[in-house]
């Protein structure tokens, strides 16, 4: 009996996390109804303008930044470059959005999803511990800034 895991069963399970974390309640770590994209769409552009404590980024760079880490992601692992990134950018750039910026940035986050699922499907096995372990801090990541998201939502909406 092999104690291999069959890149097909974390494949499988990683596509369930995902689809948890972003679109569909299963009922792994998240309440009904608060999937990534379900949250988005309570915010408005004025709530995503606030700032998620005192000093920390408004829900718009949280978002942004959530996207840009699929991104830099994403292209790390197919061209296998790992270049430094200015991951302080987005924090400092991205304050109040209009309300077309703030469906732009949650369309880019959309298509940022949607290239890290065809990098999955495009990944015909998880050959170390470094892929898997990134594959898992994607999750971890994203369910963070989630996190942080839902908890200001929490003040903002008394």
């Amino acid at each position: 009996m092999s104690s291999q895991i069959d890149s097909e069963y974390f494949t499988k399970a990683l596509y369930m996390m995902l689809d948890e974390t972003f679109d569909n309640v299963q009922g792994f770590y998240l309440d009904k109804g608060t999937s990534f994209f379900e949250t988005l769409a309570t915010i408005s552009a004025e709530e995503a303008s606030i700032p998620v404590g005192g000093k920390c980024a408004t829900l718009a760079a949280q978002v942004k930044h959530t996207a840009f880490y699929l991104d830099v992601l994403e292209e790390n692992v197919r061209t296998q470059k790992f270049e430094p990134v200015d991951w302080d950018k987005i924090w400092r750039e991205v304050t109040a959005v209009s309300p077309q910026e703030w469906q732009n940035i949650q369309s880019e986050l959309r298509n940022s999803y949607g290239r890290i699922k065809q990098l999955i499907n495009d990944q015909t096995e998880w050959r170390n511990e470094r892929e898997i372990g990134g594959a898992i801090a994607m999750i971890v990541h994203t369910a963070y800034h989630l996190g942080e998201i839902r908890q200001a939502l929490c003040t903002l909406k008394k």
